[in-house]
């Protein structure tokens, strides 16, 4: 019989399977050790994720492996598990997780769930976000600092339109702002006002940011807008993430943004930083805000000719997406 331990968690016993199977090869950290991680920070952890439909990222040999992506809860999961049946741009639906407590933590993290991938909606409203995210995505050759600075400013770019960005290492190179927004538009419309966003960073920072699509056409930091439309999903805050060290996407304070170091924050430091300094985005339900002005700048792309930029490979060609230009290829003689 294969080794196992149950766990008691909000009400329920949850059984794991393998608990000193070590997740984390250089730390030693096994999965026993993870969950006992993220019922430290359930509370935390559960304020991005609660009610929100989640793909579950399954690491079953741990984070040196690569994982597999399980959209769809089979029938044979346990009765108190929430769930909520979603749709995908290809009109098929699945039934997904809606991680409401510590139990469902454990049961996500017995399958070999590392980290967790919300969507920006919450049930029972599917349709329409109550979250924008900014993903801030260094190329190659930016440096960290790079990232730091154009977080910065999207900080400065969101306040002036009426927004709360709640910054967060993304647990591998870059930084995410979360944004709570009103539910009061589709994902086609959120991300247009996230694109309109990026432009307006690019503007202000032209050689360290840049809104391009294409990887090929891309400089310093890509704001990746596209995050924000249906089916994508990002690390959701105090997610451990994948790394050898065993980073954590860590909520900030603006203040922490110019200064703060991706490698000091990891699942064996930041229940300790909680303790000591708390939740820097404990109060972010309380900032929803309208995407009215970010809109605005939308329409003032359109009247200069800018459209809805490039989609991710997944969705349906748009009727207005921008085709792809190849960079032009050097002659090799002259005429």
């Amino acid at each position: 019989m294969a080794e196992y331990t149950v766990i008691q968690a909000a009400g329920q016993e949850v059984r794991v399977s393998s608990p000193g199977k070590v997740f984390f090869p250089e730390l030693g950290v096994t999965k026993l050790d993870l969950i006992q991680y993220y019922l430290t920070v359930s509370e935390q952890a559960l304020n991005h994720l609660r009610r929100r439909p989640t793909v579950l990222k399954r690491f079953p040999d741990g984070a040196a492996k690569p994982p597999f992506f399980q959209k769809r809860i089979p029938d044979t999961a346990p009765e108190w598990l929430q769930t909520a049946v979603i749709t995908f741009p290809s009109g098929r639906t699945a039934r997904e997780l809606l991680p409401s407590d510590a139990a469902h933590l454990v049961w996500g993290v017995n399958l070999g769930v590392i980290d967790w991938n919300p969507w920006p909606v919450r049930d029972p409203d599917l349709d329409h976000p109550d979250e924008m995210r900014v993903d801030l995505d260094p190329t190659p050759e930016a440096t960290w600092d790079d990232v730091r600075q154009v977080a910065l400013c999207a900080g400065e770019v969101l306040r002036e339109h009426g927004l709360t960005g709640f910054p967060k290492t993304s647990g591998s190179r870059g930084i995410h702002i979360n944004v709570r927004i009103l539910p009061e538009h589709g994902f086609i419309e959120v991300r247009r006002a996230a694109l309109a966003l990026a432009r307006e960073i690019e503007r202000r920072l032209p050689e360290l940011a840049t809104s391009k699509w294409w990887k090929e056409e891309r400089h310093g930091v890509f704001i990746d807008y596209n995050q924000n439309a249906r089916d994508r999903t990002v690390a959701s805050a105090y997610s451990v993430r994948p790394t050898p060290d065993a980073r954590v996407s860590t909520p900030l304070e603006w203040s922490e943004v110019p200064d703060v170091e991706l490698g000091d924050l990891r699942i064996d430091t930041v229940p300790d930083r909680l303790k000591a300094v708390g939740d820097p985005s404990a109060a972010i339900d309380a900032h929803a805000g309208s995407l009215a002005s970010l809109l605005d700048l939308v329409r003032r792309d359109e009247e200069q000719g800018l459209g809805d930029g490039a989609w991710p490979p997944n969705f349906a060609k748009q009727p207005d997406e921008p085709k792809r230009v190849q960079p032009s290829r050097a002659r090799t003689h002259t005429d």
